[in-house]
């Protein structure tokens, strides 16, 4: 089977808007004090860098379910195939908990555990290993009645327990856990609601094999329709998000707060929207080769790769930018849920739009190199993971 490249070029374009998201929380002036998307605080510009950026894990997401079937249907659904996707699921895991959770806080201590887009894309690995077994269909079906049905989980009355509401926040909720005085833990990303889009997305990579007019067909339908569909439930404003939309101080303000949606867990309002963009994006870069796809897709085959050096990077950046502002090293304190950036230092929106640009452009031959060794040694199992 060839490689599917609009699948390169969507992951490419989405992993270069989530740097944007990640150096806004680190350098931002204001991203320790405000939330970007409370539209009683925010202004236009801040919500819209914040909410572009709502786009990138669910496309993960969806994508990794795509490419997991893909994979599968390329290597006649073999019982090794079904390993890998097991064995990466724990790989992915463990990068989590361990490099890139260091990359969020620099803290040798390690006393934050934030779990995010990666460990579920590795449970869900893990969970298409045995899912995968099933007719596509079914996958597909249960999919989709996670992304419709779990908000009707909010209705359950609390858990008080503290090992059930533990256990329940890994897969159902988002939750804080300060576990001691010195480390907590935080369910930013519970398994379920994303596996339900990863789910769909390895329903849908069992259409993408189809020729390029039939398959764009197909991706602009999708899309279209959910984000029909997405416009019909906002504004019936009753089930889909628990947060629903409202007359705001101007008619720009009123249609922010429409498609304001709630990430933290995935709504299905958030689901319909930011995949129905995404299935746009999909058809529209279908079959197109030009010097822009080329470039993103350098970006989209290494997508494991592009995501540890990023936060490496933007991290690197902070630290910079605080020394450069007049603090020291010791101001820099990591604590508990901390990035260590001291108060009073931080760049506005401006700047930040041109570090996130000389930072994307800068991984761009560290990426492009690793690309081409990966695919000139295959040998390399390790290779495989990252």
């Amino acid at each position: 089977m060839n490689r599917i490249t609009t699948i390169d070029v969507t992951r490419g374009l989405v992993m270069i808007i989530m740097a944007l998201d990640h150096i806004r929380d680190l350098l931002h002036i204001t991203a320790i004090s405000q939330n970007p998307t409370d539209l009683t605080t925010t202004t236009a510009p801040i919500f819209l860098t914040r909410w572009i950026t709502h786009l990138c894990a669910p496309t993960f997401v969806f994508l990794s379910g795509a490419s997991a079937y893909l994979s599968l249907k390329k290597n006649r659904n073999s019982a090794a195939s079904r390993g890998f996707l097991f064995r990466r699921g724990l790989v992915l895991i463990l990068l989590e908990l361990t490099v890139i959770n260091f990359a969020f806080w620099f803290d040798i201590q390690f006393r934050s555990l934030l779990l995010q887009v990666i460990y579920v894309i590795g449970g869900g690995l893990i969970i298409l290993s045995i899912l995968s077994r099933l007719p596509v269909r079914w996958v597909g079906l249960l999919g989709l009645v996670i992304v419709f049905g779990h908000n009707l989980l909010a209705l359950l009355p609390p858990i008080t327990n503290p090992t059930a509401r533990f256990v329940s926040a890994l897969f159902f909720r988002v939750d804080f856990f300060p576990l001691s005085p010195s480390f907590a833990v935080v369910t930013g990303y519970p398994l379920i609601p994303w596996l339900g889009i990863m789910l769909v997305g390895f329903a849908l990579g069992s259409r993408l094999d189809q020729p390029i007019t039939v398959r764009r067909r197909l991706l602009f339908r999708l899309g279209l329709s959910a984000l029909g569909l997405f416009v019909i439930l906002r504004f019936i404003n009753v089930y889909g998000d628990p947060a629903p939309w409202s007359t705001q101080k101007d008619a720009l303000f009123t249609v922010l707060s429409f498609i304001n949606v709630t990430k933290y867990p995935p709504s299905l309002l958030y689901d319909l929207l930011m995949i129905g963009i995404a299935l746009v994006v999909l058809g529209l870069a279908d079959g197109v080769d030009n010097p822009v796809t080329r470039w993103l897709m350098v970006y989209g085959k290494v997508p494991m790769f592009y995501y540890i050096i990023h936060w490496y990077s933007v991290h690197l950046l902070m630290i910079a930018m605080v020394l450069l502002q007049g603090f020291s090293l010791n101001d820099i304190q990591a604590g508990t849920m901390s990035f260590g950036r001291p108060a009073g230092a931080g760049i506005s929106l401006g700047p930040i739009y041109l570090v996130w640009l000389g930072l994307v452009l800068a991984l761009y031959p560290l990426c492009r190199w690793y690309g081409r060794y990966k695919s000139a040694h295959p040998e390399n199992a390790v290779l495989r993971y990252i």
